[in-house]
Parts: structure tokens; C-alpha cells; sequence
């Protein structure tokens, strides 16, 4: 896969991801824990059936000699899928949005601290900025009342868990290219581990049972297309793009619900929301441009892009 079509799907798992926000606006019933569960749920159902195809019944054997890492990677996709709609239903979406914005910056931090890398100062430059964005876009609706530090702390794992699980994939991609001999990872059951610990999790706190069909009916269209979907997509990516790069790809997730809010839901942004939503979007356009300057010059000086 090229890098440009990497970064296009990547772009499209963002926008999946960000559906979340505005369709939980509009569940009737279902609160907090039950809504975790039953997305978690409807998304491991979907994975059991999408990695069925995929793998075959070797699946099964897959996860039980996956090893450390597989059930690491599942720790971190289970706290990302559990926190998030968590922290959704606890404080305001603005709050949630706000603290998942220093993913970038761990996940940059983490790839510098554990493989060593040594990121040019271009997405440094998009961090810093994409940042500044969403702290414009939302400053003002975190400091409004209904804005908890409890639902913050919750999202507050959200970032730290993405940013492990990234550095985690790549690291174990790199091995693989540096050294042939290492088994490929299959890290695609991992979405599916992550999945069903967080339904596991929440499914006491979840009881009894409140959600409507037309609940669970979202509910579902939530963990198949705003989970199951994009993570596998996610994970498959990581192959090619490097993950302080998907990181900040990630950040449109905030861009991409906002707007949707807006038509689905009626929440105008207002003008700093814009604004700051301009920010970010011509911080990540710049980081990919310069990128993509970068790779042509290697390419046409005969060194490897």
C-alpha cells in the first residue's frame, strides 16, 4: 500500500471513529455503563464474524499462542473503547475531546522514549499547532458547567492507552523488517481481545437493563461501524504509516465530530470552533505536504522514500 493511500484510509477511520459523539446524543434509555457495554458487544460480535473471514477457525489458535503483546495491544484497545464512552456520558463531549488531544504529543514522546525515534521537527511543528486548535475549538464549552474532572480523568486513559498501543504495534513491525526471521505479529485479534474484556468489564455495572430497540439499534450500528470497522483498519495501517503520524492523523476524529454534531445533533460550533477547527486541519495538510515533499526528493535523488 502506497503511503498517500494509507493516509486516505486513515482519514476514513477518523471519520468513522468520530460518529460516536452525535449518535450517542440521540439513545433514549440506555446511560453510561449499559451504553458501553452493548457497544463493545455489538463490536465484538462484528470482530468474531470479520475475523471468522479473515482467518479462518485459526483464529482461535492465533490468540491463545499470541502471546505477551497481543494481550497487551487487547488491554489498550479494551481501556480506549471502555474510557471514551465513559467519559462521554460523564462530562461533555468537549472535555473528552480536549484531554484525547495530547494523544499525538504521547504518542510522539513514546516512539522518541522506547524506539528511538527521531521525529523531524515538521511534526513537532503539527502537534504544537493541531493542539493549540482544539484547545481554541473547546476551551470555552470545557469551562462551562456540566464539565466534571472525573469524566476528564477517565478520558484521560484514552490518550496514554492509544499512544502504548501504537508504539507497541510499530515496535513490533520494525523488529519483523529488521530481522526476517522474527514471525510477522498477527495483531488483528488483538481489537477483538479488546472488545470483549471491555463488554466483560461493564457488563455488571450495565444491569438491569434499560436500552430501547431504537437504542440498542445505534448501539449496534456503533460497535460495527465506529469500532469494529476502523480499528481493524487501524491496526492493518500501522504497517505502513508510522505512529506518531497516525496519531496525529487521529486528531481530525475532533474536527469530524464537531461537524457532525452540528448536522446531526444542532450543536453550531461557533466561531472559535471553526477557528480553531481551520488549526488543525491546515497543521495536518502542511505536516502531510512537507511529507510528501520530503519522499519525492529521496525518490528522485534514488535513495529509498
Amino acid at each position: 500500500m502506497t503511503h498517500g493511500r494509507a493516509v486516505s484510509l486513515m482519514l476514513l477511520v477518523t471519520l468513522m471513529w468520530s460518529t460516536a459523539g452525535v449518535v450517542t446524543r440521540h439513545l433514549e434509555s440506555a446511560q453510561s455503563w449499559e451504553v458501553t457495554f452493548w457497544r463493545s458487544g455489538f463490536n465484538a460480535l462484528a470482530l468474531v464474524v470479520a475475523l471468522l473471514w479473515l482467518r479462518g477457525p485459526r483464529l482461535w489458535a492465533d490468540i491463545r499462542h499470541g502471546g505477551a503483546a497481543l494481550w497487551v495491544s487487547g488491554l489498550c484497545w479494551m481501556v480506549m473503547y471502555t474510557n471514551f464512552m465513559l467519559a462521554i456520558t460523564l462530562t461533555t463531549v468537549a472535555t473528552v475531546l480536549i484531554t484525547m488531544s495530547i494523544a499525538p504529543l504521547l504518542t510522539a514522546l513514546f516512539a522518541r522514549v522506547f524506539l528511538r525515534h527521531a521525529l523531524p521537527v515538521r511534526t513537532w511543528a503539527a502537534i504544537g499547532v493541531a493542539g493549540a486548535g482544539i484547545a481554541w475549538m473547546f476551551g470555552q464549552q470545557a469551562l462551562a458547567p456540566g464539565a466534571s474532572m472525573t469524566g476528564a480523568l477517565v478520558a484521560l486513559g484514552v490518550p496514554i492507552a492509544g499512544a502504548t498501543n501504537w508504539v507497541l504495534l510499530q515496535h513490533l513491525h520494525q523488529r519483523h523488517a529488521a530481522d526476517p526471521s522474527v514471525k510477522a505479529p498477527d495483531m488483528l485479534p488483538a481489537v477483538l481481545i479488546g472488545a470483549t474484556l471491555s463488554a466483560a468489564v461493564t457488563l455488571p455495572m450495565a444491569l438491569p437493563f434499560a436500552a430501547t430497540g431504537h437504542d440498542l439499534a445505534l448501539l449496534a450500528g456503533l460497535g460495527v461501524f465506529q469500532l469494529a470497522i476502523p480499528c481493524l483498519l487501524a491496526v492493518a495501517l500501522t504497517r505502513v504509516l508510522p505512529a506518531p503520524e497516525i496519531s496525529l492523523l487521529a486528531l481530525l476524529e475532533v474536527v469530524f465530530g464537531v461537524l457532525l454534531a452540528w448536522v446531526g445533533a444542532g450543536e453550531a460550533p461557533g466561531a472559535n470552533a471553526l477557528a480553531g477547527g481551520a488549526l488543525v486541519v491546515g497543521a495536518l495538510l502542511f505536516n502531510e505536504w512537507l511529507a510528501l515533499r520530503e519522499r519525492r526528493g529521496s525518490t528522485a535523488l534514488g535513495q529509498p522514500a
